[in-house]
C-alpha cells in the first residue's frame, strides 16, 4: 500500500467532504435510509444510513422527541463504535455559525455542528484566541470535548477544559444549559458527556487574547535523553509533541511550538543530542511537509501553527486505524520504555507514533482526571492484527501504568477493567438516568463499556 502523508491517515477530512456530497445528492431531504455513511478514515461503516441533519433548534427537539434511540455524530473522526446507532444518526454538520462573541466575558458561542476551522479566524481578529487546539483543525468544538480530545503542552488541558457552557436538549426535547461558572460540579459531570446526556446545541468557549506561535522541529533525538532529561524537553516549548517509529532507540523528530511572547524561544542548532531540521518537516521524514503549518521560526496566528496540519488542507483519504492510551507523567519514560521494547510487534503496523502531554482537571469521565498525563497516539496501517493482536499486547504492556485508552479511538480493555479506572462513573451514571432515564441515547458501544 502507497504511504499517504500523515494528515491523509490521521484526519480523513475527506470524508466530511465526501459526506457533504453524500447528502447533497440527496437533496433536501432530511434522512436517507439506504445510503452508508462512514467515519473519516473509512475503517468503520454505521449501522444505519438514517441520518438526520437538522438546521435549527426547533427541528433538533422535534427528531429528538420523536426518535426512539438516537446517537449524535460529530464530524466522524471517531475510530471505534461510540457514535455508532442501528436506529437513527443525527448530524449537525448543517450547524457551523458563530452565534456571537462576548467581549465582555471573553468567551465565543458557537453551534454544535462547527468546527474549530470555521470560527478560529474570526475569533483571532476580534483580538481573541483559544488556549490549545488539537493537531487537527477539522474537528468540531463539540465532538472533541465529549471524547476528551486534546493538543499538547504541560500547562494545557484537553479540550473539554476550554468549555464554558453547553446548551443540551434531553430525550423529551427540553432545553437545559449547564455552565461553568453557575454549577460547576454538574460541568465537571458533562464536560466529557460521551454523548449520554442529549444532543448538544449550542457550545460556549473560554477564550484567552490572541497571540502568534512559531514552531521549530528537532531530528534525531536520542531516546535515552528522556530518562533525565523529559521535564525539559516536553517543557522546551508552549506545545511540544515527540514523533517515533520505534527504531534505533530514536525520537525521530521533537515539535516545538513557542508563544511569540514567552521569555524565551527554543533555537538553538542542537536540543539534547537532536539537530534543527534545516527545512520544514513532515512527522513521517519521508513524506513531503507540503500539508504542514510553517515550522522554521516563521511566526503566525496561533491557529495555523498550534495544529500541525493546515486548516484548509483537504486529503483523498484517511487510510489508517488509530489508538491512544494514557499514562500518568510521572510513568512516561518507564511506558516509552516499555513499548520500545515492542518494537518488532509495532512497527509492521505503524505509520507513526506521536507523544503528548495533558494537564490534569477535574472532569468526572476525562482520562486526564486528578493526573497529568502523557498520551501516547499509534496512526496504524488497517491491519486486522492490529485490533487482534496488537493492542491487546500493547494495553498489556501498559497495565502497570493504570493506562487508559481514548473514548474515540480504537481498543480492547475488558470493560470491568476499563470501569474501574473512573472513580465518579456511578455518579455519572446517576446523572444519565435523571437526563435520559429511558436511555434514548445508549448505544451498545456505551452499554457494554459502561453497564456491563
Amino acid at each position: 500500500m502507497k504511504r499517504r502523508t500523515f494528515v491523509q491517515s490521521t484526519a480523513a477530512f475527506a470524508a466530511s467532504a465526501s459526506l457533504g456530497s453524500l447528502w447533497s445528492c440527496a437533496g433536501e431531504t432530511e434522512t436517507q435510509s439506504t445510503l452508508k455513511v462512514k467515519n473519516w478514515a473509512g475503517n468503520l461503516t454505521y449501522s444505519t444510513g438514517n441520518v438526520s441533519h437538522p438546521e435549527s433548534i426547533a427541528e433538533l427537539q422535534q427528531l429528538i422527541r420523536e426518535q426512539e434511540k438516537l446517537r449524535a455524530l460529530g464530524t466522524q473522526h471517531c475510530f471505534n463504535t461510540i457514535a455508532d446507532s442501528k436506529h437513527a444518526l443525527l448530524s449537525q454538520l448543517k450547524r457551523q455559525k458563530t452565534i456571537s462573541i462576548d467581549k465582555e466575558k471573553i468567551q465565543v458561542q458557537i453551534e454544535a455542528g462547527t468546527r474549530y476551522g470555521d470560527f478560529c479566524k474570526a475569533i483571532t481578529e476580534e483580538g481573541f484566541a483559544l488556549k490549545n487546539l488539537a493537531s487537527l483543525p477539522h474537528i468540531s468544538a463539540a465532538g472533541a470535548a465529549a471524547t476528551s480530545t486534546h493538543g499538547s503542552g504541560v500547562n494545557n488541558g484537553s479540550l473539554a477544559t476550554e468549555i464554558a457552557a453547553y446548551e443540551i436538549i434531553k430525550a423529551d426535547g427540553d432545553i437545559v444549559k449547564i455552565s461553568k461558572e453557575t454549577d460547576p460540579e454538574t460541568f465537571n459531570a458533562l464536560a466529557v458527556h460521551l454523548g449520554c446526556f442529549g444532543v448538544i446545541s449550542t457550545v460556549t468557549l473560554d477564550l484567552v487574547p490572541a497571540y502568534e506561535v512559531e514552531q521549530r522541529v528537532y531530528r534525531n533525538l536520542p531516546m535515552d535523553a528522556l530518562e533525565t532529561h523529559f521535564d525539559e524537553i516536553m517543557g522546551a516549548g508552549y506545545s511540544v509533541s515527540l514523533f517515533t517509529d520505534w527504531q534505533n532507540q530514536n525520537i525521530n523528530q521533537v515539535w516545538i511550538k513557542s508563544r511569540t511572547d514567552e521569555a524565551a524561544i527554543m533555537q538553538d542548532p542542537e536540543f539534547f543530542g537532536a539537530k534543527l531540521a534545516e527545512k520544514n518537516m513532515h512527522p513521517i521524514d519521508t513524506e513531503s511537509s507540503e500539508n504542514c503549518t510553517d515550522q522554521m521560526g516563521v511566526a503566525g496566528p496561533w491557529y495555523d501553527r498550534l495544529p500541525h496540519f493546515k486548516m484548509d488542507f483537504m486529503p483523498s483519504k484517511g487510510d489508517e486505524l488509530q489508538a491512544e492510551f494514557f499514562v500518568p507523567y510521572e510513568d512516561a519514560y518507564k511506558a516509552i520504555r516499555v513499548l520500545e521494547r515492542m518494537h518488532a510487534d509495532i512497527a509492521p503496523h505503524l505509520f507513526i507514533t506521536e507523544i503528548r502531554s495533558i494537564a490534569e482537571d477535574s472532569i468526572w469521565m476525562s482520562p486526564f482526571n486528578g493526573q497529568k498525563s502523557i498520551a501516547i497516539h499509534f496512526t496504524l496501517k488497517p491491519h486486522k492484527e492490529v485490533q487482534t493482536t496488537l493492542l491487546p499486547k500493547i494495553e498489556a504492556a501498559l497495565q502497570p501504568f493504570n493506562v487508559k485508552p481514548h473514548w474515540g479511538k480504537l481498543f480492547t480493555m475488558a470493560p470491568k477493567t476499563l470501569q474501574s479506572k473512573y472513580n465518579r462513573l456511578n455518579d455519572f451514571k446517576a446523572l444519565v438516568a435523571e437526563y435520559d432515564p429511558k436511555g434514548k441515547f445508549r448505544n451498545e458501544f456505551i452499554d457494554k463499556n459502561l453497564y456491563s
